[in-house]
């Protein structure tokens, strides 16, 4: 394609030019979208497919020089060769000193187009086509059944499957704090939350939801922190960072990572511990309320005999005992006495809520509410559950 008015061998010697300048991009430390924007340049001079296709191929190869690919990031170029569509993907190097191929390519000169094409990298899997209640944005939680659950200011509701019963409990910390709801060395997964505060105090009390949850895989090498702004899968010095707008499936050795526009995030570890992170949205201008996460957990997850937590000391069930229920202060709520671990526990008859398949309204989970942050129900005090960082393992209580 020739420049208007331009004539052909005018054109040609500036794709020359064009082209000189490409060898240069490294030393002026360009980004990618300026050498994207220079591929699209010189492809419009290009006079024949077979310099488009060499052109491209060095820019490819510039990516993959300097690292604009990454073990979890990819990069795609796309463009037409006699108005056929054509892809050249550029993935993570595989040495460190010679790129992604396993000659000793410069970028001197152009290089084989078969060593710059790949199948994709193994850790993309293909989006599937949203089912008619996702596209209404009602989402069935492959988390299906009983579950063990933290939502809200936080409420927590453990499910005892051997006593048929949901046993309740709030926790009521200072925006900052990072529980501890999964400590398991023997499987080496950490599962934590990072607490956040609502805009300003209500009822002489400032509310805390969950704003951050950290699933860490210590055996792997990997954590998943998902935010209520986006959404980091780390491994070692390789991050890589994602936003809720947009549906991804993602597999790092070990963990699978499935991320649902909008709505929330699944991690499965070896595909014996699932995790689903459920995003919360606020109105921006509400006085109070702010964004936050709930935290699903299947109850037939796979842990060690070492597991703790707020949440994974119940992976051994604990025998629980209820009578004595007679009316309480409020008709609506009856009262008993609850014998756990050795303790006698006053009790009260409530429910709270699981938003699994209805974001807005939930479903009622009806459960035995423990007073004063689950004393006598959890092991010891719930500050004995609180973390320094976000992918620190629990100490002996």
């Amino acid at each position: 394609m020739l420049l208007p008015q331009e004539e052909p061998k005018r054109a040609q010697d500036r794709t020359h030019r064009l082209q000189g300048a490409l060898d240069q991009t490294h030393k002026l430390g360009w980004t990618l979208e300026r050498i994207c924007g220079l591929d699209q340049t010189l492809n419009s001079l290009a006079s024949t497919s077979a310099k488009k296709r060499r052109i491209t191929q060095r820019i490819v190869a510039l990516a993959v020089e300097h690292q604009f690919v990454t073990p979890l990031t990819a990069m795609l170029v796309e463009g037409e060769d006699d108005g056929k569509a054509e892809r050249l993907i550029a993935d993570s190097p595989r040495d460190s000193k010679h790129g992604c191929c396993s000659a000793t390519t410069t970028i001197s000169g152009p290089p084989p187009v078969q060593q710059l094409v790949y199948s994709n990298p193994p850790w993309v899997q293909p989006t599937p086509a949203p089912t008619p209640k996702e596209a209404a944005g009602v989402h069935e939680s492959i988390i299906p059944g009983h579950i063990t659950t933290v939502d809200s200011d936080p409420h927590f509701i453990i499910y005892l499957p051997e006593s048929k019963m949901d046993v309740c409990f709030n926790i009521d910390s200072k925006p900052g704090h990072i529980l501890n709801l999964i400590s398991d060395p023997g499987t080496g997964v950490t599962i934590n939350g990072q607490l956040v505060g609502a805009k300003k105090m209500k009822n002489n009390k400032i509310n805390t939801y969950f704003g951050t949850i950290s699933i860490y895989s210590k055996t792997d090498g990997v954590q998943v922190i998902v935010g209520t702004n986006r959404i980091d899968l780390m491994e070692g010095k390789n991050n890589h960072s994602f936003s809720w707008g947009a549906t991804a499936e993602l597999a790092l050795k070990r963990m699978r990572v499935t991320i649902v526009k909008g709505e929330h995030v699944t991690v499965s570890i070896d595909g014996k511990i699932s995790v689903m992170v459920l995003l919360h949205r606020v109105w921006k201008k509400h006085p109070v309320q702010v964004d936050f996460l709930g935290i699903y957990m299947s109850n037939d997850n796979k842990y060690s005999t070492q597991v703790h937590g707020l949440i994974g000391q119940f992976a051994q069930e604990p025998k629980v005992k209820v009578y004595g229920v007679h009316e309480g202060a409020n008709p609506k709520k009856k009262e008993a006495t609850m014998e756990v671990k050795g303790n006698k526990l006053a009790v009260t008859r409530g429910w709270q809520k699981d938003y699994r398949r209805d974001k807005k309204r939930g479903s009622d989970v009806y459960c035995w509410f423990i007073h004063n942050n689950g004393k006598g129900f959890i092991d010891g005090s719930y500050t004995s559950y609180i973390l320094p960082q976000l992918d620190s393992f629990l100490t002996a209580l």
